[in-house]
């Protein structure tokens, strides 16, 4: 069944889920403008047919094997696109012989006391003579098949790459990595943050749970959702989990891209339950340490192909003796291997299961439940604890008091301190404790009090708890963001309004402080006006009477600070009297004997504050970067500064408002912040890189939606060196078939390098004429510095009918 809002409307047209299936007989040919490097074509991990890649002289549907009769149509490049690897269910991924050999012996086992077999409904693997097609409504799908994709990584009706969880132990021991998970992958790394994790503060883990998971976000490339829920309080939290019932629960990656841009660690879920959960358990737990060594190495393989950073646990079933005997030592191998594969990763238990086998949620770390303390990284407690709960636990934890994560119910079921907006009354009593914390749910927020006023209600629920979340301070440079929530109501670009509704989490910017004063500042989203993306951050408050000044904490910092920075800010005043104000920047350093501004010899006041210098006109070699300084674009001003700092180390960024002169009575004033900048200047002068090997693979071609036109959606891959790039603009120059130029269409955001095109309405070409079509993806850089379009990827598509005359046998 197709789910409401997926359907993506694509700037500059509009994607018709009516139509389905392939199109025989255009032929097409694909030139690019940079060397091509090998890549992979589809490699069809769920089991269907493979795309066929058709060879010079003929063509075929992209969901079969072989030729079409009677189309002669050929692909044509100036250098190969495509080199098949061998397919993943056959051949194992090299390198991991061991593994997947162990694998497959656990598998083995598992089959002999669980019974094995194929999964209901699936089709027959690949190399039988069976077409695999999907039972869907319509006479137009059943006759066309199913798109040229897996089931299981692509949605089946648009062929969008979706996120996805794993089933059962058969599923998880299975599995083994191909070309389709690439999308899956988190292209974020995990940004530096003080205090590291492992310090020994409390910590705040946030326990993501709703509506058993994979709803809109399993789209990667996003959606047409309009108010869907958003979580961005990054940084007061330290740990993000997603949780569902699924055995293997992988997050979305982009969660992992949004948690992983602000600093924040990301778990995904084993879980076992109910009655099949003890059958799971006993089949990998009861036996000998082969098999829960697979279990285990799986999942730390799981985790760093995707690149998010440990599991939660959760046994919450009965266990035989044999296999709680094992458990424990499943735990020790499987937080061994995650450590080893990812530094820094985690596994955490839920309180669940006793030491003995026996489920019972003990509230606290205890005797019963120690084992499994003692065996990883993390206790996360059971929701319906007292204080003497937190007495005994801080008693028997010692000094890994941090690492039990005390479990607040924010839906507040059973005998529970407080959930809701009482949610603070449990945070204070764990925090008096010096224990850390687990929320779980605040999705509460979203589904209980609805999506209307969400972002509203969310700000006040995470404003009321802030008192007991310490925040943590990013620690490197460039800092960009134009406080984009990932969603909006409208997309912007430069101000303008481009398109709308629309929501991917992994478009997500770095976030800020949200600071709230009573009566004096309330920070909040906007998503009637933007400057970039979907929100800008609106700030509302007053200066007090007789003051000149107000500053705003934006971001704390804790970094060196390069010599020089470049600062670049873009904001709108609003209100009846935005001329008696002025906006500008702020910096204040660390207390250091050392530090100073510019030539400036003497010692500075502790915690100094900075001024960055208004800067009208840039040097020559940033021109192109600071060209829009001190200018106007649809009501926003955007300004530049610079600042000489000398053995100063950067604590926070903050937004000043003033009045020109003091007032004896208050001055009201709302502010919106579209962009922020801070930039190492010595890294700004670097020459961009080029977008490299762009090729096109899984072409689906699609009638209508109109009369004369065609559908067309394919899978676009290119290089580009790690971490330069915080996103990608795919564009497109239109399709013609006539001389002639088309304006460019954004077609979507790509977070990674590689990109799905889906539904591109081209039109259809005459008999005997040819039609061109032309791809570009723009690198959009982390400092945000424009680059030339020569730096591009282009890739030119050229399709055209059979030639007249050609035989149904396709010569």
């Amino acid at each position: 069944m197709s789910h409401p809002g997926k359907y993506i409307p694509i700037l500059g047209h509009t994607v018709h889920p009516r139509t389905y299936g392939p199109i025989p007989g255009h032929a097409a040919h694909l030139r690019t403008h940079v060397p091509s490097r090998d890549t992979t074509p589809f490699q069809d991990t769920y089991p269907c047919p493979r795309t066929h890649i058709p060879s010079p002289g003929h063509t075929s549907h992209p969901r079969t094997r072989g030729p079409v009769p009677g189309h002669a149509a050929h692909l044509e490049t100036h250098f190969p696109l495509w080199k098949t690897r061998p397919h993943p269910r056959t051949h194992p991924t090299p390198g991991l012989p061991a593994q997947a050999a162990a694998a497959g012996r656990a598998l083995g086992a598992v089959r002999g006391r669980a019974g094995a077999g194929g999964a209901p409904g699936r089709c027959p693997r690949p190399g039988r003579a069976v077409r695999c097609r999907r039972r869907r409504s319509g006479q137009r799908r059943q006759r066309h098949g199913v798109p040229p994709a897996p089931a299981r990584h692509f949605d089946t009706s648009t062929t969008e790459p979706i996120s996805f969880s794993l089933s059962g132990l058969e599923e998880l021991l299975s599995w083994q990595p191909d070309s389709n998970d690439d999308f899956n992958v988190s292209a974020v790394p995990l940004a530096e943050r003080q205090p590291p994790l492992g310090s020994q503060r409390p910590r705040t883990l946030v326990c993501h749970d709703m509506r058993g998971g994979y709803l809109e976000d399993r789209f990667i490339q996003g959606s047409a959702t309009r108010n869907p829920y958003v979580f961005y309080h990054w940084r007061y939290i330290d740990v993000f989990i997603y949780f569902s019932h699924h055995t293997v629960t992988i997050p979305p990656v982009c969660w992992t891209n949004a948690a992983h841009r602000n600093g924040v660690t990301v778990l995904g879920t084993f879980i076992t339950e109910w009655t099949d959960g003890e059958k799971l358990c006993e089949s990998f737990l009861a036996g000998g340490e082969e098999a829960y060594h697979a279990v285990s190495e799986q999942l730390a393989r799981i985790a760093q192909h995707y690149r998010f950073d440990g599991w939660l646990v959760n046994i919450e079933n009965m266990l035989s003796a044999a296999a709680a005997r094992n458990l424990p030592a499943f735990l020790r191998h499987l937080t061994v291997q995650v450590h080893s594969a990812m530094p820094g990763g985690l596994v955490i238990w839920y309180d669940s299961v006793l030491q003995n086998g026996t489920l019972r949620w003990q509230n606290e770390l205890n005797e019963e439940n120690r084992v499994f303390f003692d065996a990883c990284d993390g206790l996360f407690t059971n929701y319906n604890w007292k204080e003497e709960h937190l007495e005994r636990t801080c008693g028997l934890a010692g000094p890994r008091r941090t690492d039990v994560y005390v479990g607040i119910d924010v839906f507040a079921r059973g005998d529970v301190v407080g959930g809701g907006f009482d949610t603070d009354k449990s945070l204070r009593l764990i925090r008096q404790h010096g224990l850390s914390a687990a929320i779980f749910a605040p999705g509460w927020v979203y589904e209980h009090l609805g999506e209307e006023n969400f972002l509203h209600n969310e700000n006040k629920f995470w404003g009321s708890l802030s008192e007991y979340l310490p925040t943590h301070s990013i620690c490197t440079l460039p800092l960009t963001t134009s406080f984009s929530l990932g969603m909006g109501t409208s997309r912007f670009l430069a101000g303008m309004e481009e398109a709308g509704p629309w929501y991917d989490l992994s478009a997500q910017e770095i976030q800020p402080l949200y600071p709230e004063h009573k009566g004096r500042l309330s920070t909040s989203c906007c998503l009637q006006d933007a400057w970039c993306g979907g929100s800008s951050l609106r700030l509302q408050g007053s200066i007090p009477a007789g003051e000149e000044r107000v500053a705003i904490r934006l971001f704390s910092l804790q970094m060196l600070a390069p010599p020089k920075l470049f600062l670049t800010m873009v904001y709108k005043l609003e209100g009846p009297h935005p001329d008696e104000l002025m906006v500008a920047l702020e910096l204040t350093t660390w207390d250091s004997r050392t530090c100073h501004e510019g030539n400036i010899t003497s010692l500075p006041e502790p915690n100094s504050r900075h001024h960055p210098r208004f800067l009208p006109a840039p040097p020559p070699h940033l021109a192109e970067l600071l060209a829009a300084c001190d200018r106007s674009s649809h009501g926003w001003t955007r300004r530049c500064y610079e600042l000489d700092l000398q053995d100063c180390s950067l604590r926070d960024l903050s937004l000043l408002l003033s009045c020109h002169q003091p007032s004896l009575q208050e001055t009201p004033f709302t502010c919106l912040l579209g962009e922020i900048r801070v930039l190492d200047a010595a890294s700004v002068v670097a020459s961009p890189p080029q977008v490299q090997s762009l090729t096109a693979s899984q072409l689906w071609w699609q009638e209508g939606p109109e009369a004369k036109q065609l559908s067309l959606s394919l899978t676009l891959r290119w290089a580009f060196p790690p971490n330069r790039a915080s996103c990608f603009r795919i564009l497109s120059q239109g399709a013609r078939c006539h001389e002639g130029q088309t304006p460019l269409q954004l077609l979507g955001l790509a977070h990674a390098c590689l990109y799905r095109v889906v539904g591109l309405v081209v039109p259809q070409p005459a008999a005997g004429q040819s039609c061109r079509l032309e791809l570009l993806v723009e690198p959009v850089l982390r400092d945000e510095l424009p680059v030339d379009p020569d730096h591009w990827g282009r890739l030119v598509l050229v399709y055209s009918e059979p030639a007249s005359g050609t035989s149904r046998d396709g010569h």
